[in-house]
């Protein structure tokens, strides 16, 4: 143990403490008692407990009185529905002193060792949410218990550009196999940071018993008596530390290559540890984990992670320029115009999340019919696969209805179209509507491009009119883009905001500007490198522009996503508004002509090679630009656009803009967005004339 009370207090003067303490109990059985350990940071479970330099002290006492007692066992659990989840990240965020940083790595081992060593049995019971350094305690108790009904179990460091540091990479694979490790700490942590359920942990081996949540305590200290007395004799994995850790090792590479190309410094390094844990020698893995933490925390990839974290779970949850929720309508009825797939899966998203009456509209009947079935049909799914009961499910059906009469709206409090993109259809919709719906109803619109202004500026009523921007899929993607018209009234911005909460999504507010900001952005970037393309870029160079960035797909693998007709249209929407800084490929309009959806093929090997077909339509200049050349020209373009757009006021400031593409865009949390690479790179100051965000914002304060 390194840090003294008051050297912790000074390390991390705002910390929310985790107090440990530490009671005795009789348990049936026993000769002894058993010494328990409870964290606690004196809040409900919305602010879950975590570990910062006091936290650690407190449990280091609480370890000592335990062990003075000489228990039969010493267990350590939770307060109710939190284990722990971690480190103290806001701490973290404060650490510009590379000795420090060194310190806080080495007091968690220091402390949580003490489980490991220990002479007299340890148990960790789960009760509840155990994330990053909260699953490294569990891990370095002997023997574990789990709550069934534990919402959140994970190591998310990978995620955020860390990786778990207080002996998780050592201590779990050494527990349940090198490969299982790799699918927990990296697999898991970069597919969205993927979280176990109580029966996979179980499965897995990470913890050796699943007990109901009511009495969860009780019937963990009853099976910690019956291992005590020898009853109960846990299994576990036998550990292949041949063939089988070289396949882990090579199938934790190709993840982190293929998902970062070695953008992310965490990733890399927690594929180093995971090799090293190879030898089972925690004196050596301990060290070499205390001294890479140590690096990373003064490393500002860090602190983009961080900021990112912060963006998603704080900024997120209190959307900037947000009308006062007071303000906002209760909905109670819900309409869909248009029943293509977008509408169709916007009506499941509504009826999941609402629980209201949703009412599908289009031109025929045959397209209703296939826009309910598909409602239907997907909450069977759901019902398949246990997500939902079978009264839900019904309930859920029997609230979804479609019809070719507007009449069906009357009573409708928001109504949102899902139509073709082009506003003269959309604004003859909307007039359509007015003639239908009350006058205070909310009318919604889910164009990805189109000026909600003027798709509104024919109405009796424009005041009600919103963007209501979702990004596909629908059930995936959790940001939501609010666009506030020249009209559009705080009532209905209100609406629209408390809508989306009760719809899970992340609402960002943005002003009434073409394409908003995903699309805009991409659409930056996506015309640079087409234009490199045209002028006689090889597509896999142009392709490949951008890996450093570790971006979630290619330039031209994400137009095949969205759609190479829809990028034309909003490409071209664009053009329309800044000709000077979007064009418009003739490449890509014989492209989308001719049905093409995709530059790429693959062979039965998984090779990927142009289209032929494409190759020969697509013509070609002669003066290729290196990956380099178009990396820098891509990367320009976006810093010059984010300028403009914050000096236009399309959104409030550029934590904004990073927000909307991490959950718009699945751009990596380590990025941080794009403002903190743009700065850490030195692309703003070399094209705006200064950084985006203050210094020590998504970096290592001074």
């Amino acid at each position: 143990m390194t840090f003294t009370v008051e050297q912790a207090k000074a390390a991390f003067p705002d910390e929310v403490v985790t107090r440990a303490t530490t009671r005795l109990i009789a348990v049936p059985g026993l000769d002894k008692q058993v010494a328990l350990i409870t964290l606690d940071n004196g809040h409900d479970h919305t602010r879950p407990s975590t570990f910062g330099p006091q936290g650690l002290v407190s449990l280091n006492a609480a370890l000592d009185e335990a062990f003075a007692a000489e228990p039969a066992a010493i267990a350590v659990t939770g307060k109710p529905f939190i284990f722990a989840v971690g480190a103290d990240l806001s701490g973290v965020e404060a650490v510009s002193d590379p000795a420090l940083a060194h310190e806080i790595a080495e007091t968690g081992h220091a402390v949580f060792r003490r489980l490991t060593d220990s002479a007299i049995p340890t148990f960790a019971f789960v009760n509840g949410a155990v994330m990053g350094g909260g699953l490294e305690l569990a891990l370095s108790c002997h023997y574990r218990t789990l709550s069934e009904s534990a919402a959140a179990i994970a190591f998310p460091e990978v995620f955020l550009g860390l990786f778990p540091g207080w002996g998780g990479t050592q201590l779990l694979p050494n527990l349940i196999g090198p490969d299982a490790a790799v699918t927990v700490i990296i697999e898991n942590a970069l597919n969205q940071n993927k979280m176990l359920k109580p029966k996979q942990a179980a499965e897995l081996g990470i913890v050796d018993e699943v007990l109901g949540s009511a009495d969860f305590l009780e019937q963990s200290l009853l099976w910690l008596a019956r291992v005590v007395r020898g009853e109960v004799a846990p299994q576990r994995t036998e550990i292949d530390r041949g063939a089988g850790w070289d396949a882990a090792i090579a199938r934790a590479k190709a993840i982190v290559d293929g998902r970062t190309k070695g953008a992310s410094p965490g990733a890399t390094k927690a594929v180093e540890l995971l090799e090293l844990a190879r030898a089972n020698d925690l004196d050596a893995g301990y060290a070499a984990e205390t001294q890479a933490l140590a690096q990373l925390l003064m490393d500002d990839t860090l602190r983009a992670g961080l900021y990112s974290f912060n963006l998603v779970n704080k900024r997120a949850k209190r959307p900037a320029g947000a009308p006062d929720k007071s303000l906002a309508r209760k909905v109670t009825k819900v309409g869909v115009v248009g029943a293509g797939l977008m509408a169709s899966q916007l009506a499941l998203l509504f009826v999941r999340r609402l629980k209201v009456p949703v009412v599908l509209t289009d031109v025929d009947q045959a397209r209703i019919d296939k826009g309910v079935s598909y409602v239907h049909g997907e909450i069977d799914k759901l019902l398949g696969k246990k997500r939902i009961s079978p009264d839900e499910a019904n309930r859920l059906k029997a609230l979804v209805s479609g019809s070719l009469d507007k009449a069906a709206f009357a009573d409708a409090d928001f109504v949102i179209e899902a139509v073709f993109e082009e506003m003269g259809v959309k604004q003859q919709v909307f007039g359509d509507l007015e003639n239908y719906v009350r006058p205070e109803a909310i009318l919604a619109t889910n164009t990805s491009s189109l000026s909600v202004s003027e798709m509104a500026s024919k109405l009796q009523h424009p005041e009600r009119v919103v963007g209501f921007h979702f990004f596909n899929p629908v059930a995936v993607l959790p940001l939501l883009e609010i666009v506030r018209g020249e009209k559009t009234d705080d009532a209905a911005l209100a609406t629209a905001f408390a809508v989306g909460k009760q719809l899970k999504k992340s609402s960002v507010l943005v002003s009434d500007a073409p394409a908003f900001v995903v699309n805009r952005l991409l659409l930056r970037f996506l015309g640079e490198v087409l234009t490199a393309v045209d002028e006689g870029t090889p597509f896999d160079v142009a392709d490949r522009a951008l890996e450093p960035l570790g971006l979630p797909m290619s330039p031209l693998t994400l137009m095949q996503l969205v759609g190479p007709a829809i990028a034309l249209h909003v490409g071209e929407t664009l053009h329309a508004a800044f000709p000077d800084r979007f064009g418009v490929s003739e490449n890509l309009k014989k492209f989308v002509a001719s049905g093409k959806t995709a530059v790429w093929q693959w062979d039965d090997r998984g090779n990927q090679t142009v289209d032929p077909e494409v190759a020969a339509l697509w013509q070609q200049g002669d003066k290729p630009s290196t990956a380099e050349e178009l990396r820098e020209r891509a990367l320009s373009a976006i810093a010059g656009e984010i300028r403009i757009m914050l000096d236009e006021g399309v959104v409030a400031e550029p934590q904004d803009i990073d927000l909307c593409l991490i959950l718009g865009a699945g751009w990596p949390f380590w990025l941080g967005g794009i403002t903190p690479y743009l700065d850490r790179t030195g692309v703003s100051a070399k094209v705006t004339g200064k950084p985006f965000l203050a210094p020590g914002v998504a970096s290592v304060p001074a």
